[in-house]
This record gives structure tokens, sequence and C-alpha cells, in this order.
């Protein structure tokens, strides 16, 4: 199949008619078949050869040029497509180093395996810029919805039709046992689009919190607007579901909003994602109040927040239990992800236990340390005091408050707390000394023979030990996997050793064993520590 002037034209046309078809440009059909004759013209005149295909997209004349580049005597490697500078003067009048000789050659006459080749060459590059296109449509369009029809089914996973492409709804992204038909509507929210070998993919969801926060949107025109702010969403599929929703304008009631005139707003969501039920709760500031609003319908005697530990305790009457655990746990779950916190849920009942045990076991520890009887103890604890170091230390008009506790009284109270601290300090190193504990270590500022005893327990003995151990090693920490928190236990948490105080301790001990550089640590001097010139002022 020789190019010639009979088919020159039918070269653009092929082009247009392709591009219009595929949807793209007609440049790049144009540049596939530069391409697919540029490797026939190759295989024609030698592979080693550079040869070059333009075509003109006015006339469609295909133009075959050969090229040599002039390259220093000791890089030529190609002698087909390159010369020295010497032998580049047979042909050109200066030339230098970089220059290239063009020359047009004839054009190829394609056999059919060319032919073929040719055919190839322009079907992946269409394909290629097919699959670009539809990348560039649909990336900015993740974390919206849309709408597309049922193509067909392949084990469980839903092959949709979007308009310009595929999109594929897996059977983990279904609600419940939903199934679909070919040709069946389906509305979907896009959750991810990646680029891949085997072309762009579109990844479907209907079981994403996200989804119905997007529903809402749709439904609700003050959310749209930006009036209402969907906060957090929390989604057990086709079962049941809590959102977090806030005004920011006093006069709009943000739960009445999205309840809708006799729930038809609400009710469409539903209608949407197969009946799954759905709590919408006022968002507050005060994670407390948050999560006696989540929890509901059932109510809340008492909450009390560990903000270090990301935990919760809410206590409910003991015929509340079940109301707010929920079926097979399924409302204190969902709260749980609404507030971002792990939630513990006792009754009345058990808390009282669990509170007059911590009362016994105080009232104990004062009556073995400090030598009291045991009523005494029991005004000890019942003043709010926990350990040794709260009455050794504490200033002595507090003690003085307590009924039956005179000055002498109480000054007898803080000799005994700190002789008893002192003894079980002294019990505390002789113990660390016995498993190893290296001067290095008792040396460093901060740590209390108590610390010391713990670390040598568990093999810290050197400073070099010590720094090594990470922070939340010591000042213990959670840890999530596969949506579980788990605790991990410090070696130092029971001595209230906050993570920032570990990290401090960690880094002190590697700037002494020269480990880190100490100006490294320094804070950078920013423009907001500057104080602002006065007018006039260079800054």
């Amino acid at each position: 199949m020789a190019i010639t002037s009979a088919n020159q034209l039918e070269l653009l046309q092929t082009a247009e008619a392709v591009a219009r078809e595929k949807m793209i440009d007609p440049g790049l059909v144009v540049e596939a078949m530069e391409e697919s004759l540029s490797r026939a013209a190759k295989s024609r005149y030698g592979a080693e050869m550079d040869i070059r295909v333009k075509i003109d997209r006015k006339t469609g004349r295909a133009s075959f040029t050969r090229v040599r580049t002039v390259v220093e005597d000791d890089l030529l490697e190609n002698y087909q497509a390159e010369f020295t500078v010497q032998q580049a003067k047979q042909y050109m009048a200066d030339p230098k180093v970089g220059d290239e000789f063009i020359e047009e050659v004839p054009p190829v006459d394609m056999g059919r395996i060319a032919a073929q080749s040719a055919k190839q060459v322009i079907l992946q590059k269409v394909r290629e810029a097919e699959r670009d296109r539809q990348y560039e449509e649909f990336k900015d369009r993740a974390g919206t919805i849309i709408n597309g029809q049922v193509k067909r089914e392949e084990y469980g996973n839903v092959i949709v039709d979007v308009g310009r492409g595929e999109a594929i709804l897996r059977r983990n992204e279904k609600i419940g046992r939903e199934s679909y038909r070919p040709n069946d509507r389906i509305r979907c929210y896009i959750k991810d689009v990646r680029r891949e070998a085997r072309g762009p993919q579109i990844f479907l969801s209907r079981t994403d919190p996200q989804f119905m926060a997007e529903l809402f949107k749709m439904e609700v025109p003050e959310i749209y607007d930006g009036i209402i702010e969907i906060k957090a969403v929390a989604r057990d599929p086709g079962s049941r579901a809590k959102i977090a929703v806030i005004s920011y304008d006093s006069s709009i009631d943000p739960v009445g909003a999205c309840v809708g005139m006799r729930g038809s707003r609400v009710q469409a969501v539903v209608n949407e994602l197969q009946g799954e039920k759905i709590d919408i709760i006022p968002w507050n500031e005060d994670i407390p109040t948050f999560l006696v609003n989540a929890l509901q319908p059932a109510e809340v005697t008492k909450v009390v927040l560990d903000e270090d530990a990301e935990r919760i305790e809410v206590v409910v009457p003991d015929e509340q239990l079940s109301l707010a655990i929920g079926r097979r746990g399924q409302n204190v779950r969902l709260a749980s992800q609404l507030t971002g916190l792990d939630i513990d849920i006792m009754t009345e009942e058990e808390e009282s236990k669990r509170r007059q045990k911590e009362f016994e076991e105080r009232t104990q520890l004062f009556m073995d340390t400090l030598d009291l009887d045991e009523f005494f103890a029991q005004l000890l604890v019942s003043e709010g005091f926990t350990n040794l170091e709260e009455v050794a230390y504490v200033d002595l008009d507090e003690l003085l408050v307590i009924d039956g506790v005179d000055a002498d009284t109480a000054a007898e109270l803080q000799t005994r707390a700190k002789e008893q601290l002192e003894e079980l300090a002294r019990k505390a190193m002789e113990h660390a000394r016995e498993l190893g504990v290296e001067d290095s270590l008792v040396e460093f500022e901060g740590l209390t023979p108590q610390m010391l005893e713990a670390l040598a327990l568990d093999g810290v003995k050197t400073l070099e030990d010590f720094a090594t151990c990470a922070d939340w090693e010591l000042a213990g920490g959670w840890t999530t996997e596969k949506g579980q928190r788990h605790k991990d236990d410090g070696l130092l948490e029971k001595f209230d050793v906050s993570l920032e105080e570990a990290q401090n301790m960690v880094m002190t001990a590697r700037v002494l064993l020269g480990w880190v550089d100490p100006t490294e640590l320094e804070p950078n001097e920013t423009d907001e520590d500057a104080e602002p010139a006065e007018d006039g002022e260079e800054a």
C-alpha cells in the first residue's frame, strides 16, 4: 500500500472520523498515524535509521525524512543516525555538535505485515487517548454522586455504564443484599478514580458514609448553600445511621431542616438507602454533650472524658443499658464512630461498685502506709486524697479542713507520708541496682527510683537503652488495627508521664549521648515572633 496523492486526503478524513467516534483530539490520531508510518519506514530502510514522518494537516501529504545528528567523535555509536563533525562537512557548510541533517526519502510501499503493524499502532494510540480523556473527565468527580445504568454483574460486582466509560460497584460496596439487573438505573458515590495499566478504574460505593452526606446535600438546600454543615456521619449500611449537623444561622434548626416537612427530606434519603434508619443529631463542640446526643434514644446519667486516651465512660440507668448499647452493639458503635472516641458504657450500679472498690483500696493504702485507723483513712479519701504524694506535699491548710485535724496532726501526717515515700524510694533504688541499672541512667534528670525500677524490670538499664526507646513505649498509647483500637501500656505510664514529657526525656538522652545535634532541636524564629515595626521603620 503506497502513500499516493489519491489516498493522502483519506488520512485526514480517517483521522477526523476516528476522533469524532472516540471523542478525542484529531491531532492525536494524526500523530498516531505518523508514528505508525515511521515504524513501517524503519522496517523498510532499517531499524537503526531515524526516519520521521510528517503529515500535512491541510493536504494530508505524508513526507518521509531521514535525520542524522552530529555528535562528538568518541560518542559515535549509531552510524545510520549519527555522524561526526568531519563526516558532516560533506553535507553541511559549518556543522556543530547537536546539528541535524535532514534529507527526504521516498515514501514506503507498505506490505500486508507493515500495514497491519501500522493499524495496531494507531489503535493503541487511540486507546491511550481514550483512557486519558476518561481519566481526566472523572478524576475531579471523585467524592460526588453519579447516576448510571447497570450493564452486567460479574461475580457479585456490578459494572455500571456512566456515560463515557464504565465503573465498578464492588460486592462489598453494595447495601445489604442488593441485586441489579441489566439496564436498571443506579445512583452511586464515586469513591476513587485510579489510573491503571488496563486503563482508568472508577470505583463506586453505596455504603460509604459520604454517600449519605451527599444525598442530604442534594435534598437539603441549606446544606448545599453552606448554612447547615454535616460534621460527622456514621453508618451501618442498610440498617442504621447517625449524622451530626450544625447550623450557622441561629434562626434555622439544623435537625428540622434535614427532616423536612412531614419528614419528606429524610424520607427521600431513606428510600435511596433501602430503608436505612437515620438519626439526625445536633453537633456540639463539647464532646460529652455531643455524645449524650449521639447515644439517643438512650438517657445518659454521667459522662467521664479521658482526652489523652481518647476514651469516654458513659453511665446510664440500669434499665437503659440495652437501649444505649443497641442491637448487637449497633447504637454505641455508631456513636463511637461519630465522636471518634472509644466508649465504655456501664450502669449506675456498676459505676457505684467500681467507686466503692477504689474507695476501699485507697482507704487500705492510707491505713497501711500512714498507720491510721479506718475512720481517719476514710476521711482522707473522702476529701479527695488518692496517694501518698498528695498527703506529703499538699498545702497544710488543705489538711486542716478535715474534721478533727489540727496543725500538729497535719504536720505528723505529712511527716509519716514523706518518711514512707523515702523508704519506698530507697527500696526501689536498691532493687534497680540489683537489676543492673548503671550510673548513667541513675544520674539522668527526671527519673525517680520507682521509674528506674520499672525500666530495669523491662531491660532498660543504661542511658543508651533509654535513648533508643520510643515516646509511646514510655508513656503508652493507642494503636488502631483493622478498625479496632488497642491499648499499648507504657513503662512509665503509671507515673503519669505524658507523651510530650516522654519525648522530651528521650531527646535529652540522645543529645547527652551525642546522637542528636542540640541546635537542630531549637525552634526557628518566625515572623510572628518578631515585634511589628513602627510606620517608617524597616522591619
